[in-house]
């Protein structure tokens, strides 16, 4: 049976580098792993409590819940807007915490990606995404980050999962939730 990794971006745009980045993961995946996108971010509505009520859920966030309760683990590619994690991002993070106590997030490894135009790579963002994913229940595995500065220029004419040095690490990292998910489900 496969390993399921949903991978959620945390960038709308059109040619967006993170996504790409995510599509390599899918192509880069190894066997006995699957790599799904989760492609409806930017329906999911802004979280408030008023409208997380059942039988009337947004169903955008019940199938965003859906995504992650089916799916043994999780990888977050986040850019970096104004030194922090993109609005849809978190939004989806703050949907998937709740309910408080059985949350989809809840105990799922998790591991967080990038690219940024910076110098950096997104590092300010990649750190507050982990934050808010372990403060929502996940298990945010440790020393599995990429963060990849300079992507205007790395990938101009090239696909991350055709740049060698990008793909080797990107497939370590989803090896890395692959070994932790079969943990996770063991224990």
């Amino acid at each position: 049976m496969s390993v399921r990794i949903l991978a959620l971006v945390g960038s709308l745009r059109a040619g967006s580098h993170n996504r790409r980045l995510a599509e390599a993961a899918v192509r880069l995946a190894p066997e006995g792993v699957e790599v799904e996108l989760f492609e409806s971010l930017a329906d999911v509505p802004f979280y408030n409590e008023d409208i997380d009520v059942e039988g009337s859920l947004p169903a955008a966030a019940g199938a965003l819940r859906e995504a992650v309760l089916n799916a043994d683990a999780l990888l977050l590619f986040s850019p970096e807007y104004n030194g922090t994690i993109p609005a849809v991002l978190k939004n989806a993070i703050d949907w998937l915490s709740r309910p408080y106590g059985a949350s989809a997030i809840s105990g799922k490894p998790a591991a967080v990606a990038g690219t940024s135009l910076g110098r950096f790579g997104g590092v300010w963002a990649h750190d507050e995404v982990r934050k808010s994913v372990g403060i929502a229940g996940g298990t945010v595995i440790e020393n599995a980050e990429l963060s990849i500065p300079g992507s205007l220029t790395r990938f101009a004419t090239t696909h991350p999962a055709d740049d060698t040095e990008v793909a080797a690490q990107l497939t370590e990292i989803v090896t890395r939730l692959h070994h932790a998910s079969k943990e996770s489900a063991a224990a």
